[in-house]
């Protein structure tokens, strides 16, 4: 796999982000520009290189560039934390040498980890892959995540619940999530970084093909090259039996399997979210008892 178009289109997409204005000290000319962004010279400038050289990576070509090149161009293109870490992951994966790729992400949990999801009874616990599937949870996250797992859902099945399928394919997506367009900006932004870290996942590369054909609202973000991290946060949902709630999460990485993320979700003491999982949790065991 070439990832030439993978880096030229986020390089160019960057560049046309940024204005005269967003160069500081500089002192570029201001006013109408033919496209969007800063100038390819101007970009050249702020990181030190020639504008040849500059050309050179804007055309894709990040195979064996210094990580101080990196380091200079993230600060030209104003990078934030996310967007840098995506610039070095697809320097990486252009880099010489024999392919590259992540050990394969395991098709479920190990059961230490099962059982620290389930430990957690009183909070929403699920355990994710890159591709957003579902692959641990405990009950009051399977409560939660209710319509994901509808109609009829099989643990038995072999099919695996994902939510960036629920979010661009299934109507119901934008009724369980009221920030909709949000959280399809931050699918998006999470299947994009992780494509950048390992473009050699043939799961996830199928999984962006299924959703881009299906989808013009997944096509379009997709098109942008936007990526983000999202360690820590809040979520928004409706759901069908408790109604709004508004929960914090924190994401976490099991050591020893690098490729899933945990995620833990509140409500701080008091709130009406609060309340609400205090009666998701009590539908939850009436649904699921065991």
């Amino acid at each position: 796999m070439d990832n030439r178009d993978e880096v030229r289109t986020f390089l160019t997409t960057r560049r046309a982000k940024l204005s005269a204005a967003d160069a500081g000290p500089a002192g570029f000319t201001t006013g109408p520009r033919r496209v969007p962004g800063l100038r390819r010279g101007e970009v050249a400038q702020l990181a030190g290189v020639s504008v040849e050289y500059y050309a050179r990576l804007e055309r894709g070509n990040l195979a064996g560039v210094s990580e101080s090149v990196l380091h200079a161009l993230a600060r030209a293109l104003r990078l934030d934390d996310a967007e840098r870490a995506h610039l070095f992951d697809l320097a990486r994966a252009a880099g010489p040498g024999p392919r590259r790729t992540r050990r394969p992400a395991p098709a479920g949990v190990r059961p230490p980890v099962q059982r620290l999801v389930d430990g957690l009874a009183d909070l929403p616990a699920y355990v994710r892959n890159a591709r957003l599937d579902l692959l641990a949870v405990n009950r009051l996250a399977r409560a939660l995540y209710a319509p994901v797992f509808e109609p009829g859902f099989d643990p038995g099945s072999g099919q695996t619940p994902n939510t960036a399928r629920f979010t661009f394919l299934d109507p119901r997506a934008r009724t369980f999530w009221p920030a909709w367009e949000r959280m399809a900006d931050e699918t998006v932004a999470v299947l994009r970084g992780e494509a950048g870290r390992d473009p050699y996942d043939r799961g996830l590369s199928d999984l962006v093909g299924e959703l881009s054909t299906r989808s013009e609202e997944f096509r379009t973000r997709w098109a942008a090259h936007d990526v983000r991290q999202h360690s820590t946060g809040t979520k928004d949902y409706h759901h069908p039996v408790v109604g709004d709630l508004r929960l914090d999460y924190e994401s976490f990485v099991p050591t020893a399997d690098p490729a899933l993320t945990l995620i833990v979700l509140s409500a701080a003491a008091g709130t009406p979210s609060a309340d609400g999982l205090r009666l998701l949790a009590s539908w939850a065991v009436a649904e699921h008892p065991s």
